[in-house]
C-alpha cells in the first residue's frame, strides 16, 4: 500500500513540476516537433535574398470586383488584397506547418498550448505612420469573429478571450480541450487598423482604398476592370528574415477578363506577364506561338509536394434527391474520368480519391490497426464496406463504353427506390422525376459536365448545365441555392480547424460557410475534433486518414483529378529562385530581371542586354 501511495505522490509531483514549467518566448513555432529555421536565421532557403527590387508586373484573372473589403460575405473582393496587410506570424513553405514572427517579435505558449502571447515589434507601423498595437490585434480579432465571414467563427471557435497585457503585448486564452493548432493559426489573422475602421461600417462593401501595413498599397483601380498595387518603399518589415527576398516588384497590376479564352489570347499578345494555367487543354494547345520558340516566353512544369485536397462534382445533400448515399454513389458511375483524361485532358491528370491526396494522410487500402481503433466505435453507424473494401472511384477503360458502370449505377438507384418508367428515372413512391442542375461559373467546365450529363441521360436522369456570371454564382453558393456544382477544398500538410468550416454540422446551416455539401453528421464532427486535438504528427496522420475514410464512403462528391506539378507560363523578363519548396511555386519571391529591357511592343518583345 505504501508503494502505491508513494507512486501516486511521485506522479502528482511530476505533473505539478511539468505543468509549472514556464513558457518561453520563441521566434518560431512548429505544429509538431522543432522548427527548421533557428533563431537569427537570415532568410528562407527558397528565396533569393539578393533579388533586385523594381519592375512593373501585370497579372490577370476572370470575373469582376466591386469591393476592397475581402473579410465579409458581401460583394466580390478584388484580387491581391492580401498584400495590404501583415499578420502576426508567417508560415514557411518548406515545412509541414511552422510559423515565424512577422508583426510578432516573439511567440510564447505553454506546453499544453492553453494560451498564446505575442509581443509586437516596436518598429511595426501602418502606412500612415501610426504604430501597430495590441488594441489593433484585439479589435481585428473581435471584429472578424462578430462581423466577418463565417470561416473566422469556425476557425477560431476555441478562443475563450483575448486580453491586452500592455501596449505591445496581447494574450489569447483558449477554451478547455485540446487544440494544439490554435497558437499557430491565431497568428494568421489579418491585422487591421482600429483607428481607420472606427468611423467606418465594416459590414459594407467599399471601394475606398483601405489603410494597411503590408508591402503594397493600392495605387490605382477601375472597378471591375483592373487594380494596381504599388510597393511601399519604406515598408517597415522589408528587412526581416521572413520578408527578405519577397515582394520585389515595384508595381503589381491585376487585369480582369471575361473568360479564360480571352485571357490566354491577351497573354500571348503581351498584355500580362505570368499565368499559372489550370486548363489541360490550354496547356497542351494554346501556347505554341512564336514568342515561346524565340525564348521570349517560358513554359515550365515545376514539381511540388503540395497536398492535393479534393475537387469534384459536389452534391448539395440538402436537396432531397441527393439525401441518399446510395444515389450519390450511383451517379458517380456515370462520370468517365478515364475517357475525359484521354480525350479532354491530354492524359495530364491523376484521378483523385482522397480529401488529403498526394500526401501521407490519404486513406488507401484498408484501415490499419491505429485507424481501426478510432473507427471501430462507429461500426454500427458507418457503411460496412468502409471496414472491408478499399474505397476507389469507379473506373473505365477510357474508350467511352461504360455500359458495365451504368448497369451498376442502375442497380444502386433501384435499391434506393429510383426506377425507370417511360424511359425516365422516377421515385417509386412519389413518382417524382430525377432532374437537377449542374451550376458552373467557368465555361471551361462545360466540356467536362456535358459528357457527364449524356451518361446520366442513359440512366434516365435529366441534368442541365448552367453557367452564370461570377457575382450570381457567388450569391447562390452563399445561400446554398444549387443542386450540384464543381467545387474544390484545399488542404494543408497539417489539417485542423478549417475542417470545421468544410464538413461540420454547425457550418451546414450557416450561409457563406464552406460546408457547401451540407454535411451534418455527428461522427464527422467527432472525427474533426479528434483531428484538431492530435498531440503529435503520427496521431495527426492516423486521425486524418480516419476522417478521410468516412468522407470517402459518404459519397459526398464525384472525385475529379489533380496534378503534382505547377503549370507556369511567363514572359522571360521574370526570374524565380532556384529552389522550389514542397508547397510549390511562391510567386511573391519572383523578380524582374534587370538584364532584360522591354521594347515598346504589344507582343512584349524582350532583348537581353548582356
Amino acid at each position: 500500500m505504501k508503494s502505491v501511495v508513494t507512486a501516486l505522490i511521485s506522479i502528482i509531483f511530476f505533473q505539478t513540476i511539468t505543468n509549472s514549467v514556464p513558457a518561453k518566448p520563441v521566434h518560431g513555432q512548429a505544429m509538431h516537433g522543432k522548427v527548421k529555421y533557428a533563431l537569427g536565421f537570415k532568410h528562407f532557403d527558397y528565396v533569393n535574398p539578393n533579388a533586385p527590387k523594381g519592375g512593373n508586373v501585370k497579372l490577370a484573372t476572370t470575373g469582376s470586383f466591386d469591393s476592397f473589403n475581402n473579410f465579409i460575405i458581401k460583394g466580390e473582393a478584388a484580387a491581391g488584397l492580401g498584400s495590404l496587410y501583415d499578420t502576426l506570424l508567417i508560415q514557411s513553405a518548406d515545412e509541414a506547418f511552422s510559423v515565424y514572427g512577422l508583426l510578432a517579435e516573439s511567440i510564447e505558449t505553454p506546453e499544453d498550448r492553453s494560451w498564446v502571447q505575442f509581443v509586437i515589434r516596436k518598429e511595426a507601423h501602418w502606412h500612415d505612420g501610426r504604430p501597430i498595437t495590441a488594441d489593433d490585434i484585439i479589435w481585428s480579432f473581435n471584429t472578424l469573429i462578430e462581423k466577418g465571414q463565417p470561416f473566422y467563427r469556425y476557425y477560431y471557435s476555441n478562443v475563450a478571450r483575448v486580453e491586452k497585457v500592455n501596449t505591445l503585448t496581447v494574450r489569447f486564452s483558449f477554451k478547455s480541450g485540446k487544440n494544439r493548432e490554435l497558437p499557430l493559426i491565431i497568428g494568421q489573422i489579418p491585422i487591421l487598423p482600429k483607428h481607420y475602421w472606427e468611423n467606418r461600417d465594416f459590414t459594407k462593401t467599399t471601394l475606398e482604398p483601405p489603410l494597411g501595413s503590408g508591402p503594397y498599397k493600392i495605387e490605382k483601380f477601375e472597378a471591375g476592370r483592373f487594380i494596381k498595387f504599388k510597393r511601399v518603399v519604406n515598408y517597415w518589415g522589408k528587412d526581416l528574415p521572413v520578408r527578405r527576398g519577397f515582394n520585389n516588384f515595384d508595381t503589381l497590376r491585376f487585369d480582369y477578363y471575361r473568360d479564360a479564352t480571352v485571357l490566354v489570347e491577351a497573354f500571348k499578345a503581351g498584355e500580362f506577364d505570368f499565368r499559372a494555367e489550370n486548363s489541360s487543354k490550354l496547356w497542351a494547345t494554346a501556347y505554341n506561338f512564336p514568342a515561346l520558340t524565340q525564348g521570349l516566353v517560358q513554359k515550365k512544369e515545376i514539381k511540388h509536394d503540395r497536398i492535393a485536397g479534393m475537387q469534384g462534382f459536389a452534391f448539395n445533400i440538402r436537396r432531397k434527391i441527393f439525401s441518399s448515399p446510395k444515389v450519390r454513389q450511383a451517379l458517380a458511375y456515370a462520370f468517365d474520368f478515364e475517357w475525359s483524361n484521354r480525350n479532354l485532358f491530354y492524359g495530364q491528370y491523376t484521378r483523385s480519391r482522397s480529401y488529403f491526396g498526394n500526401s501521407e494522410m490519404a486513406a488507401t487500402g484498408l484501415a490499419n490497426k491505429e485507424e481501426f481503433a478510432i473507427l471501430k466505435a462507429y461500426r454500427d453507424r458507418l457503411p460496412k464496406e468502409l471496414y472491408t473494401v478499399e474505397y476507389q472511384p469507379p473506373k473505365t477503360n477510357g474508350d467511352g463504353r461504360i455500359r458495365a458502370n451504368l448497369k451498376i449505377g442502375d442497380s444502386l438507384l433501384k435499391e434506393a427506390d429510383w426506377v425507370i418508367k417511360n424511359k425516365k428515372r422516377v421515385h417509386l413512391k412519389t413518382g417524382a422525376a430525377m432532374e437537377f442542375e449542374i451550376l458552373l461559373v467557368s465555361p471551361m467546365f462545360e466540356r467536362i459536365a456535358l459528357p457527364f450529363t449524356k451518361n446520366l441521360e442513359r440512366l434516365g436522369i435529366k441534368a442541365r448545365v448552367r453557367t452564370v456570371d461570377s457575382s450570381q454564382y457567388q450569391r447562390r453558393l452563399e445561400t446554398f441555392d444549387f443542386d450540384m456544382i464543381v467545387s474544390a477544398w484545399g488542404a494543408s500538410l497539417s489539417p485542423g480547424n478549417e475542417q470545421r468550416d468544410y464538413w461540420s454540422s454547425s457550418a451546414a446551416s450557416q450561409n457563406g460557410s464552406r460546408n457547401l455539401i451540407g454535411i451534418s453528421e455527428p461522427i464527422i464532427d467527432e472525427l474533426i475534433e479528434s483531428l484538431i486535438a492530435a498531440p503529435d504528427r503520427k496521431s495527426l496522420i492516423t486521425r486524418a486518414k480516419a476522417l478521410d475514410r468516412v468522407l470517402q464512403w459518404g459519397h459526398y462528391v464525384i472525385p475529379h483529378w489533380h496534378l503534382n506539378y505547377d503549370r507556369l507560363v511567363y514572359w522571360s523578363k521574370l526570374r524565380h529562385p532556384r529552389v522550389t519548396p514542397m508547397k510549390g511555386t511562391q510567386f511573391d519571391s519572383w523578380w524582374v530581371n534587370p538584364a532584360f529591357t522591354k521594347k515598346t511592343s504589344k507582343n512584349q518583345s524582350l532583348i537581353k542586354a548582356e
